[in-house]
């Protein structure tokens, strides 16, 4: 009998495992409706999220506290939820109707409610991406609150360091800080942490808020203050799942009002028969390419159109913003706000009104019949196939049905690339899915070439939809760019999109089978380059060229220039 070789696991191959171990745990503690992340029912999660340690968590698997994935989790959680012993995930339940304002955090559009002192209501409307999404950053920030709890907690009876005293004294006090007072509290707050005072420092205004400028101690205080509570009085955090939200899961309920919307608006303004074409993008990007040359080229004279781009995205620049808009509503585009939980916006151009001379386009050759183009924000994780499937499905009505034609798909988005820096260019000729052995090879109708001699670099090759940004670390990311699966980049979204294209095209015959495709990516962060993953900040306007660049090259191809 041969001798069975001792073989090592690489690191890949954990952290595969790792992630593999968080999806199927946070599916099961769904399905049985609740848990504590800091008890026996949380120690799978808390395990796999350790070994996994992900870029964007940093110093997550040592002593002190990590700041960067800190401020990058705080910022897509709802302001208050540090001091809530009891969050509650539920699907949209009405609370919108009630007296209760709605919490949306800075970075992720959600609405959450908080219901009383200890409880934050959350809403999902985005499907299992959202869940994986929020229950990472859950764990993470309850680690984090632990490593808090273990620097000041000196004995089992509960006393605490002098740091964490003052450290009370500065948050529990009502008037505003001084200077003085403030450094005081950061200097407490740096030895409670594990950190110098000067890197408390150069993060604390990030937290804060026009109303809570340091909001940074009161989110340390808070952390702190429940993981010592759940240590000394046996008080656990508990994270539920409500049972609307159980039942209604997966049955695209919110992508199916949302895409019955749409089609009724086609119908109504008589685009509904006339060539389609499907662009996943910002609420931007479409309308200034098309209108913002000619609305603002007087004012800014002698400036190049993505200098005029450039001025659009800087933050208070709503009166120029206004204009475009005011503009393209006159010239064709119908605006629809989301009503159906998604929160995806979608604007429905008709192209048949719009004055050609006046839009950025003039040598658009457009065929016997004018095409529509429909824009919807970004989809998040799976929530892309929800929506998508639900968008390519015919029109029904009564016993009327209506096949679209959905003459092509573009997507345009924002990826981590793995070669190359932020800014960069992605074209991508294949989506694999994370996790999995499935992959969707497809005929791009982007290609590296015509991205050439724009002064931006472009990478093509295949690329890795992942369950979450929060969940990638160096080792799997360098397999698969170094292996021969030769990845370029990864994102969320990409195989959900593919996959609801060819089911439609390929398989039910919704749309035409000769359907064309385009995806191109711009890169917001390269994770196998500390400093440079998503939690070291955002693009600033280094995202600007690439994100125009990637839009006139589609309407491009559609105006068949």
């Amino acid at each position: 009998m041969k001798e069975i070789k001792n073989i090592s696991r690489s690191r890949a191959q954990e952290s595969s495992a790792a992630i593999e171990r968080l999806y199927i745990t946070m599916r099961h503690l769904f399905n049985r409706g609740f848990y504590k992340p800091m008890g026996i029912s949380g120690d799978t999660l808390r395990e796999a999220l350790l070994e996994l340690s992900p870029e964007i968590y940093g110093s997550i698997a040592e002593e002190k506290v990590e700041l960067n994935g800190l401020l990058y989790v705080i910022e897509r959680l709802p302001i208050g939820i540090e001091e809530c012993r009891y969050i509650n995930l539920t699907s949209d339940e009405g609370y919108s109707k009630s007296h209760f304002k709605a919490i949306v955090p800075p970075k992720r559009k959600r609405n959450c409610y908080r219901i009383d002192d200890e409880q934050m209501n959350v809403e999902i409307t985005r499907g299992r991406s959202d869940i994986y999404d929020i229950l990472t950053h859950l764990t993470f920030i309850f680690i984090e609150s632990h490593k808090i709890k273990d620097r000041v907690l000196i004995d089992e009876e509960g006393k605490i360091s002098r740091d964490w005293q003052k450290l009370e004294q500065a948050v529990l006090q009502t008037k505003k800080l001084t200077q003085v007072e403030k450094e005081k509290a950061i200097s407490h707050a740096a030895n409670v942490l594990g950190r110098t005072f000067v890197e408390v420092l150069d993060i604390y205004d990030s937290f804060g808020t026009k109303e809570k400028p340091d909001r940074f101690l009161h989110v340390i205080y808070w952390l702190g203050k429940l993981a010592i509570e759940e240590v000394l009085d046996n008080n656990k955090r508990t994270i539920t799942f409500s049972p609307i939200l159980r039942e209604r899961l997966g049955h695209h309920i919110h992508g199916e009002i949302w895409a019955t919307t749409i089609k009724e608006v086609l119908k109504e303004n008589k685009l509904i028969n006339r060539p389609i074409h499907i662009i996943s993008a910002n609420m931007h990007s479409v309308m200034n390419s098309l209108f913002a040359k000619h609305v603002l080229g007087t004012k800014f004279k002698g400036k190049s159109d993505f200098d005029i781009f450039e001025e659009l995205s800087k933050q208070g620049a709503n009166d120029v913003r206004d204009k475009v808009e005011a503009f393209a509503l006159q010239h064709g585009m119908i605006s629809l706000p989301d009503t159906s939980g998604t929160n995806i916006d979608v604007q429905i151009f008709d192209t048949a009104k719009i004055d050609w001379k006046k839009s950025a386009f003039p040598n658009a050759k457009i065929g016997k019949e004018n095409p529509v183009i429909i824009v919807m924000d970004y989809a998040f994780g799976e929530q892309a196939y929800e929506t998508i499937d639900e968008l390519l499905k015919p029109y029904k009505k009564g016993k009327e049905k209506i096949f679209l034609n959905v003459e092509s798909v573009s997507i345009m988005g924002k990826a981590g690339i793995l070669q190359g820096g932020k800014g960069d260019i992605m074209i991508p000729s294949a989506h694999i899915n994370e996790g999995t052995a499935d992959n969707y090879p497809f005929e791009n109708q982007l290609t590296a070439k015509m991205f050439e001699g724009n002064g931006i670099p472009v990478f093509a090759g295949p690329m890795v939809t992942v369950l979450g940004t929060s969940l990638q670390n160096k080792d799997l990311l360098k397999f698969f760019h170094e292996s021969t699966w030769e990845v370029i980049g990864l994102e969320m979204e990409g195989a959900y999109y593919q996959k609801a294209i060819q089911s439609a095209s390929k398989i039910r015959k919704s749309i035409p089978e000769n359907v064309k495709v385009r995806y191109a990516y711009y890169a917001s962060d390269n994770p196998l380059e500390t400093g440079s993953t998503l939690a070291s900040g955002g693009l600033g306007t280094t995202g600007v060229k690439p994100t125009y660049l990637i839009t006139i090259k589609i309407l491009e191809q559609i105006f068949n220039i």
